[in-house]
């Protein structure tokens, strides 16, 4: 017959447990903390992110920086506000040229093409406009666009995004060998509360992960 467990081994068993219960706790504890710490960073980062780091009201390009078309290949209306601003400010002189910077990323229609065909529809002729088809993401819209600057001898731009971007877009670009200044462009027609707190909810998740990761893993080389 087997022998039943004696006490003493029953009570090693159950302090093994509870020690095994506590660093789990303390773990997930310090795993909550560090999130909670990140987030934190981010929020503070993107209160304290620059707007610009030069005064000219005059650059050498406007840059777009990228947002999805529809399902149909017809611009958004966040994508629509982006280049109508760049048009109206290309229309008052603040540059010659236009870069519309974005990918392919939500669907199978190239964001800066979709741009593009919108700013001729208002009047901005097609050898005014540089197209960046590559880029998926923020780092890459700032990146690629500089090496179309570069290959144009261009040093300065005007950054137009949306409002929710624009910190981020700021922490960005201002890593880069560039003068800029950020544009906001109108906010889109009204949105519920609750929208508009989960876009700045994901914009915190973007500026953490920019933080942490992008900054240092898809580091520009223009």
């Amino acid at each position: 017959m087997a022998r039943p467990p004696s006490r003493k081994t029953s009570a090693s068993a159950r302090r093994r447990k509870r020690r095994s219960i506590g660093w789990r706790l303390r773990l997930g504890f310090s795993l909550a903390a560090a999130v909670v710490a990140v987030l934190a960073w981010a929020a503070l980062a993107r209160t304290l992110a620059p707007a610009s780091n030069t005064a000219l009201n005059r650059f050498d390009a406007i840059i777009v920086l990228g947002s999805p078309a529809d399902s149909d290949g017809n611009p958004k209306d966040t994508q629509q506000a982006r280049v109508t601003e760049a048009v109206n400010e290309y229309k008052r002189g603040v540059a010659s040229h236009i870069i519309l910077t974005g990918g392919a990323v939500s669907n199978r229609f190239v964001e800066a093409r979709v741009m593009a065909r919108s700013a001729q529809a208002q009047g901005i002729p097609e050898s005014a406009l540089l197209e960046d088809t590559q880029a998926r993401d923020t780092v890459e819209n700032a990146c690629y666009s500089l090496r179309i600057m570069k290959d144009h001898g261009w040093r300065s731009a005007e950054i137009v995004s949306s409002a929710y971007q624009l910190p981020r877009a700021g922490l960005i670009f201002n890593s880069l060998p560039l003068q800029w200044s950020a544009h906001e462009a109108p906010p889109v027609s009204p949105q519920s509360p609750a929208y508009d707190k989960a876009l700045a909810s994901v914009e915190v998740l973007k500026t953490a992960r920019y933080l942490i990761w992008s900054r240092w893993a898809e580091r520009c080389e223009p």
